[in-house]
């Protein structure tokens, strides 16, 4: 990835990451470095976050601030503050993508892997466009809406895919038991599962109802940076907005808990078998 240019998405995360580092190093304060800039402690919050691109000429005031006087590493960031001001690929749908997903997107793009543990639906970067479109209806999405979203979906997962899957995901039973949209969906789904479990880079297990209290209160993802210089972040979704954190010891403590789950789930091996049960059960029930 290095040797590439950078999208706008990962170039911002990259470029907050680099500014972070050098005010950090400088003793400079988020409150001294939003006063060099005119703007507030949330932007360069936002910015060091990689979720808000900078300026170029804030990026000019800050490396001053920083003391940042070699030529090839300010053109070194100012390059990246210029990718990072370019459209990212689900531009043609922002109106509809709440901001704070558009900045998962932007996270997912530079991630070396991810770490998925779902409890209400199945992990988006598996699930079939139907299934998508009934969760998106179900959440009052016009069909307009839904059709356009279900293609950002579906460019997602490509792009995704492209770079080789590298995705470890637990399912919580009670997703797979739940309908969506009707048996024709939930059965497309459960095959689409099937699938993907014997997909290289894949590896995804189920936790049964039986396996009682889970290590976690809800479901979260954690996505492993390909750059080494980027922090993994652990980023949890609600109705309304999303949080993304990225200190260490949180970061380490949701790692153990995905371990936790995925030891008290069935087995990787186990997960076709257990599906082909679904399947079977689901062919009976509409006898």
């Amino acid at each position: 990835m290095s040797d590439q240019p950078a999208g706008s998405a990962i170039a911002r995360i990259r470029l907050g990451a680099r500014l972070r580092r050098l005010r950090e190093a400088r003793g400079v304060t988020a409150q001294q470095a939003a006063a060099a800039i005119g703007g507030s402690d949330s932007k360069i919050s936002r910015i060091e976050l990689g979720r808000h691109a900078a300026r170029e000429i804030d990026v000019v005031d800050l490396l001053t601030l920083y003391q940042v006087t070699d030529s090839g590493q300010r053109e070194e960031l100012l390059d990246l503050a210029s990718q990072a001001l370019a459209a990212p690929w689900w531009q043609h749908s922002a109106d509809l993508l709440p901001p704070w997903f558009q900045a998962y997107l932007g996270l997912e793009e530079a991630a070396a892997g991810i770490l998925s543990y779902d409890t209400h639906a199945v992990p988006g970067l598996l699930q079939t466009p139907d299934y998508c479109a009934g969760l998106l209806g179900a959440a009052d999405f016009d069909a307009e809406e839904t059709r356009r979203l279900v293609e950002v979906q579906a460019q997602r997962i490509e792009r995704f895919a492209a770079r080789g899957w590298r995705l470890r995901a637990v399912i919580d039973e009670a997703v797979l038991l739940r309908p969506v949209t009707g048996r024709q969906v939930h059965a497309d789904q459960l095959r689409h599962l099937r699938e993907a479990a014997g997909w290289s880079g894949v590896t995804l297990r189920i936790r049964s109802l039986a396996a009682g209290a889970a290590a976690a209160p809800a479901g979260f993802t954690i996505v492993q940076m390909a750059d080494p210089d980027l922090p993994d972040v652990v980023y949890t979704e609600q109705l309304t907005a999303a949080s993304y954190l990225d200190r260490p010891a949180d970061v380490r403590r949701y790692v153990r808990a995905f371990g936790s789950l995925e030891g008290s789930s069935q087995p990787a091996s186990r997960t076709g078998a257990a599906l082909d049960k679904l399947l079977a059960d689901l062919d009976r029930s509409a006898c």
